[in-house]
C-alpha cells in the first residue's frame, strides 16, 4: 500500500488520532513532492542486508543509522518526549525516518502553511526537507519502531517555530517559492 496522507481537520481532539477532514481531503505523492518531501516503499524486514536500503543511504549520504523504540515502557519521560516531538520546528538538516514496526504520524506545513498529516506504517521510508516545519506524534496504538539515519553524525536539534530567520527555514522557502525542488524523476523506483 502507498503512504497515505491528507489535510488535517485541526481542533483540539487526541493528537493521535488521525484528524481527517469529512469528506477527507487526500494529498498526492506529488503534493508532497512539491514540498520537497520525498518517500520510498521498503520491506522493513530486509532493513539489515537491504539493497535498496543501501542503495539510498550511498546515494544520499546517509552514513549513521540508529534505532528507536517508541512506546511508554521503553522511553523514560515517555509523555513529555511524545509532547516535544509535537512542537512545530524545524532541523538544519534533513529527517529521514524508516518505520520498521508500528505506525506513527509526520505532519508538514505545505505552501499555504496548512497542516499535512502522512502516517508512517512499516516499510515507509521519508525524508523531510531540511527548513520545512513539521512535527511528529504516535497514532492511537502507541508504538513504533524507526531507523533514523543521518548525513555525518547525529544532530538531534529542533528549532521550535518562529524560525523565519534560520539559513535552512530561508533556504527552503526560496527553493519551494521558486519550485527548485527534485522533481519526481530524482525518485529512486524500488
Amino acid at each position: 500500500m502507498a503512504l497515505e496522507a491528507w489535510f488535517m481537520q485541526e481542533d483540539e481532539e487526541d493528537q493521535r488520532l488521525p484528524h481527517q477532514k469529512n469528506p477527507p481531503e487526500y494529498v498526492s505523492m506529488d503534493h508532497l513532492a512539491g514540498l520537497a518531501v520525498l518517500y520510498w516503499k521498503l520491506d522493513p524486514n530486509k532493513y539489515e542486508n537491504d539493497p535498496a536500503l543501501d542503495r539510498i543511504r550511498q546515494e544520499r549520504g546517509y552514513s549513521f543509522m540508529d534505532l528507536l523504540d517508541l512506546r511508554p515502557d521503553k522511553v523514560e519521560n515517555y509523555d513529555h518526549k511524545l509532547k516535544n516531538f509535537f512542537t512545530e520546528h524545524i532541523h538544519a538538516d534533513e529527517e529521514i525516518r524508516y518505520c520498521l514496526e508500528g505506525s506513527g504520524y509526520f505532519d508538514v506545513r505545505d505552501k499555504s502553511d496548512k497542516w499535512i498529516r502522512v502516517w508512517i506504517k512499516p516499510g515507509d521510508l521519508i525524508v523531510l526537507p531540511a527548513g520545512i516545519y513539521h512535527r511528529f506524534t504516535l497514532d492511537i496504538d502507541n508504538y513504533i519502531k524507526l531507523m533514523r539515519l543521518f548525513v555525518g553524525e547525529p544532530v538531534w536539534t529542533p528549532f521550535n517555530r518562529p524560525q523565519d530567520d534560520h539559513p535552512a527555514r530561508k533556504k527552503y522557502v526560496t527553493n519551494i517559492i521558486q519550485d527548485i525542488v527534485a522533481p519526481l524523476e530524482a525518485y529512486i523506483k524500488i
